[in-house]
Protein backbone atom coordinates (compact mmCIF):
# COMPACT_ATOMS: atom_id res chain seq x y z
CA UNK A 1 0.00 0.00 0.00
CA UNK A 2 1.38 3.30 -0.94
CA UNK A 3 -1.32 5.94 -0.70
CA UNK A 4 -4.76 6.83 0.53
CA UNK A 5 -6.32 4.97 -2.39
CA UNK A 6 -4.80 1.62 -1.36
CA UNK A 7 -6.88 -1.14 0.16
CA UNK A 8 -6.09 -2.13 3.73
CA UNK A 9 -4.33 -5.41 4.29
CA UNK A 10 -1.18 -6.49 5.96
CA UNK A 11 1.07 -8.94 4.18
CA UNK A 12 4.17 -8.35 6.33
CA UNK A 13 2.91 -8.89 9.90
CA UNK A 14 -0.08 -10.26 11.75
CA UNK A 15 -0.77 -6.88 13.38
CA UNK A 16 -4.21 -5.40 12.79
CA UNK A 17 -4.50 -2.40 10.51
CA UNK A 18 -5.12 1.08 11.89
CA UNK A 19 -8.11 1.48 9.63
CA UNK A 20 -9.46 4.73 8.27
CA UNK A 21 -12.15 4.89 5.59
CA UNK A 22 -11.82 6.31 2.10
CA UNK A 23 -14.91 7.74 0.39
CA UNK A 24 -16.00 8.21 -3.23
CA UNK A 25 -15.27 11.96 -3.06
CA UNK A 26 -11.62 11.25 -2.13
CA UNK A 27 -11.89 12.13 1.56
CA UNK A 28 -10.46 9.91 4.28
CA UNK A 29 -11.74 9.79 7.84
CA UNK A 30 -10.93 8.13 11.12
CA UNK A 31 -12.71 6.43 12.70
CA UNK A 32 -14.29 4.83 9.66
CA UNK A 33 -18.01 5.33 9.03
CA UNK A 34 -20.34 3.86 6.36
CA UNK A 35 -20.88 7.34 4.87
CA UNK A 36 -18.30 10.11 4.56
CA UNK A 37 -18.45 13.59 6.08
CA UNK A 38 -19.86 14.98 2.82
CA UNK A 39 -22.34 12.14 2.34
CA UNK A 40 -20.11 10.15 -0.03
CA UNK A 41 -20.19 6.36 -0.15
CA UNK A 42 -17.37 4.42 1.46
CA UNK A 43 -15.16 2.85 -1.22
CA UNK A 44 -12.10 1.56 0.61
CA UNK A 45 -9.81 1.64 3.58
CA UNK A 46 -6.48 3.23 4.43
CA UNK A 47 -3.98 1.74 6.89
CA UNK A 48 -2.78 4.71 8.93
CA UNK A 49 0.25 2.72 10.16
CA UNK A 50 1.85 3.58 6.83
CA UNK A 51 1.84 7.31 7.52
CA UNK A 52 3.54 9.69 9.88
CA UNK A 53 1.46 11.96 12.06
CA UNK A 54 2.17 15.18 13.92
CA UNK A 55 1.08 15.89 17.50
CA UNK A 56 -1.55 18.62 17.42
CA UNK A 57 -2.04 18.67 21.19
CA UNK A 58 -1.61 16.36 24.15
CA UNK A 59 -2.59 15.96 27.78
CA UNK A 60 -1.66 13.78 30.72
CA UNK A 61 -4.40 12.09 32.72
CA UNK A 62 -3.55 11.19 36.31
CA UNK A 63 -7.05 10.04 37.30
CA UNK A 64 -7.50 7.07 34.98
CA UNK A 65 -10.17 4.35 34.84
CA UNK A 66 -9.43 0.96 36.41
CA UNK A 67 -6.69 -0.87 34.53
CA UNK A 68 -5.43 2.17 32.62
CA UNK A 69 -1.89 3.24 33.44
CA UNK A 70 -1.41 6.40 35.45
CA UNK A 71 -0.23 8.83 34.37
CA UNK A 72 -1.63 8.26 30.89
CA UNK A 73 -0.44 10.58 28.15
CA UNK A 74 -2.95 11.09 25.33
CA UNK A 75 -2.34 12.91 22.06
CA UNK A 76 -4.43 14.19 19.20
CA UNK A 77 -2.42 13.65 16.03
CA UNK A 78 -2.87 14.67 12.41
CA UNK A 79 -1.77 12.26 9.68
CA UNK A 80 0.15 13.36 6.60
CA UNK A 81 -1.34 11.31 3.74
CA UNK A 82 1.05 12.77 1.21
CA UNK A 83 0.78 15.21 -1.65
CA UNK A 84 -1.75 13.07 -3.54
CA UNK A 85 -4.33 13.60 -0.77
CA UNK A 86 -6.26 16.85 -1.04
CA UNK A 87 -8.96 16.34 1.60
CA UNK A 88 -9.48 17.61 5.14
CA UNK A 89 -7.01 16.59 7.87
CA UNK A 90 -7.23 13.04 9.21
CA UNK A 91 -6.92 13.14 12.99
CA UNK A 92 -6.96 10.52 15.73
CA UNK A 93 -6.70 10.50 19.51
CA UNK A 94 -4.82 7.86 21.44
CA UNK A 95 -2.33 6.97 24.10
CA UNK A 96 1.35 7.76 23.72
CA UNK A 97 3.80 4.91 24.37
CA UNK A 98 4.87 4.64 28.00
CA UNK A 99 7.61 6.79 29.53
CA UNK A 100 7.87 9.10 26.52
CA UNK A 101 7.39 12.87 26.53
CA UNK A 102 5.77 14.48 23.51
CA UNK A 103 5.37 18.08 22.42
CA UNK A 104 3.14 19.85 19.92
CA UNK A 105 4.66 19.38 16.47
CA UNK A 106 6.45 16.10 17.25
CA UNK A 107 6.30 13.49 14.49
CA UNK A 108 4.80 10.17 15.65
CA UNK A 109 3.80 6.84 14.19
CA UNK A 110 1.09 4.43 15.37
CA UNK A 111 2.29 1.18 16.96
CA UNK A 112 0.12 -1.82 17.80
CA UNK A 113 -0.15 -3.02 21.41
CA UNK A 114 -1.99 -6.09 22.67
CA UNK A 115 -3.29 -4.43 25.83
CA UNK A 116 -4.16 -0.76 26.15
CA UNK A 117 -5.32 -1.51 29.68
CA UNK A 118 -5.42 -4.43 32.10
CA UNK A 119 -8.48 -6.59 31.31
CA UNK A 120 -8.59 -7.97 34.86
CA UNK A 121 -8.84 -4.56 36.53
CA UNK A 122 -12.28 -3.55 35.24
CA UNK A 123 -15.77 -4.66 36.16
CA UNK A 124 -16.52 -6.20 32.76
CA UNK A 125 -15.84 -9.79 31.87
CA UNK A 126 -12.41 -9.71 30.13
CA UNK A 127 -13.66 -11.76 27.16
CA UNK A 128 -16.52 -9.31 26.55
CA UNK A 129 -14.42 -6.73 24.70
CA UNK A 130 -11.18 -6.10 22.85
CA UNK A 131 -8.23 -4.75 24.83
CA UNK A 132 -5.76 -4.12 21.99
CA UNK A 133 -5.22 -1.05 19.88
CA UNK A 134 -2.68 1.55 18.84
CA UNK A 135 -0.48 3.99 20.69
CA UNK A 136 1.60 6.78 19.21
CA UNK A 137 5.37 6.59 19.31
CA UNK A 138 7.67 9.53 18.58
CA UNK A 139 9.86 9.21 15.49
CA UNK A 140 13.48 9.92 16.21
Amino acid sequence: MSGPNAAAGDEETDDPVFEAAEYADGTVSYPPHPVGPNGAERVGTVDLREYEATVVTWTESTATPPGVRAPNTLAIVEFDLGTEYDGPPVRAIGQVVEDIDVAVGDPVTPVYVEELRDPDAGIREPDSQDWDGFRFEPIE
